[in-house]
């Protein structure tokens, strides 16, 4: 079947809801190379969106597995449990930021542990509201569209959500939104939407995936904390897609000086199998009763077994040293086009959790338009690229961080390339 008949097929079979970048379908992969059914190679700076921060295939991963593979596929854990689910949670529980005791329960999918961490802060609070930003993403259940700050495409045609979810603003330079600015505006919500004391939990990403890879400013983390402390609020740090060394860190929150109390994960931690999990306070995560938490596929043993493999990699592999390496590598290349691409107003992000914002030269508004350009010559190179914020100008990087020298600057002189020819076709069209 080649990659025509595919995408008719592709049509017939399933919704336009599900929504696909690419008009050919993939035979194979490996590392940070992928291959379509009919030979074409293509370089992933997508990584199945952050998914893939140890690569296509990882040895580690695929032989820890097969072993395990060849032991049980699944028995559902709330049923017969297995070593190897705890073993995970123990691991987890030392290496989350917080200095204090710490369980974890394990999922399938982000937006799985995003609910649960809003069971549990229910649940230990027993209070109902929860406070999220504009521009942030948590899920396309119910109630992580309800704390997702972007309404299309992720909200269109879905309502009503659940209550008691509230929005402030996040910090942005390009947005004109400062650390004051965005603490201000959740006391004001304190003032004029929710009662604090009604507030079981404050949601944030440390740095925002979908609404642009803004990161949150240390001295805006630090207010989060200190306005939970004041009202006995939780903090959830979403690193559903920081995780796993893509800032230079293990997790996001290592950038900090304060710690949340309930993080979930997913994507990264194991390397392409469905797998999320929710570490926080011992007292916090014990305050669902059993059966509470869980879920059919929650903890599947060979999703455990990559995640073990997927740490051990990224510690023995030094993937965080190596995810600042390539994350400044891209980013002197991105500060050098400034010169010949107008477009590009910025260049931010943590280790390899890099984007670059796109504005028009003479309106100064954002410009979705070039962004699109850029992505679909970068395609037609042969190099994957995602695209991001709330205005679609950003484009993001999420290369595997295992990926080869020659393989890395070979994107990157095709990133530079189709910048280049996209700024000339603008500037060409302008006059």
């Amino acid at each position: 079947m080649n990659n025509s008949e595919f995408i008719q097929r592709k049509e017939a079979a399933t919704p336009r809801g599900v929504g696909v970048m690419c008009r050919f379908h993939i035979d194979r992969a490996q590392n940070a190379e992928l291959w379509d059914v009919e030979g074409n190679r293509y370089l992933d700076f997508a990584a199945g969106i952050a998914v893939l921060n140890t690569g296509h295939r990882h040895p580690r991963v695929i032989n820890a597995v097969r072993e395990q593979l060849d032991r049980f596929m699944h028995t559902c854990y709330q049923v017969v449990p297995y070593a190897s689910y705890v073993e995970l949670a123990e691991t987890l529980n030392a290496r989350v930021p917080g200095d204090f005791d710490k369980k974890t329960a394990l999922f399938s999918t982000g937006a799985e542990a995003v609910e649960n961490a809003i069971k549990v802060a229910r649940a230990a609070t027993g209070r109902p509201a929860v406070i999220a930003f504009g521009g942030s993403f948590h899920g396309r259940t119910m109630m992580g569209m309800a704390l997702t700050g972007k309404v299309a495409p992720y909200k269109l045609g879905f309502g009503p959500f659940p209550s008691e979810v509230f929005h402030a603003p996040f910090p942005s330079a390009s947005a004109g939104v400062s650390t004051d600015d965005a603490l201000a505006a959740i006391h004001a919500l304190f003032k004029m939407d929710v009662d604090p004391q009604r507030v079981a939990a404050i949601i944030f990403e440390p740095v925002q995936g979908e609404g642009g890879f803004n990161p949150a400013p240390a001295d805006f983390v630090r207010g989060l904390r200190a306005i939970c402390d004041q009202y006995g609020i939780l903090l959830i740090a979403d690193e559903v897609q920081t995780g796993f060394a893509r800032t230079g860190k293990l997790l996001a929150m290592e950038h900090h000086d304060v710690c949340a109390d309930i993080t979930t994960m997913a994507k990264s931690l194991a390397g392409g199998f469905p797998l999320s999990a929710v570490t926080g306070r011992k007292d916090l995560m014990d305050a669902a009763a059993p059966g509470g938490l869980g879920g059919t596929y929650a903890g599947n043993p060979l999703a455990v077994a990559a995640a073990l493999a997927v740490i051990r990699v990224i510690d023995e592999e030094r993937l965080c040293e190596r995810a600042i390496v390539l994350g400044d590598r891209l980013k002197a290349h991105l500060h050098a086009l400034r010169e010949t691409v107008p477009q590009l107003i910025d260049v931010r992000g943590p280790g390899a959790m890099i984007a670059a914002e796109f504005s028009d030269p003479q309106t100064r508004k954002p410009d979705a338009a070039f962004v699109k350009r850029v992505q679909t010559l970068a395609l037609e190179r042969g190099l994957i690229l995602l695209t991001c914020g709330v205005n679609a100008n950003v484009i993001r990087f999420l290369f595997p961080l295992t990926i080869g020298d020659a393989q890395f600057a070979e994107g990157i002189e095709n990133l530079v390339d189709v910048m280049r020819e996209a700024a000339t076709q603008r500037q060409a069209l302008v006059v």
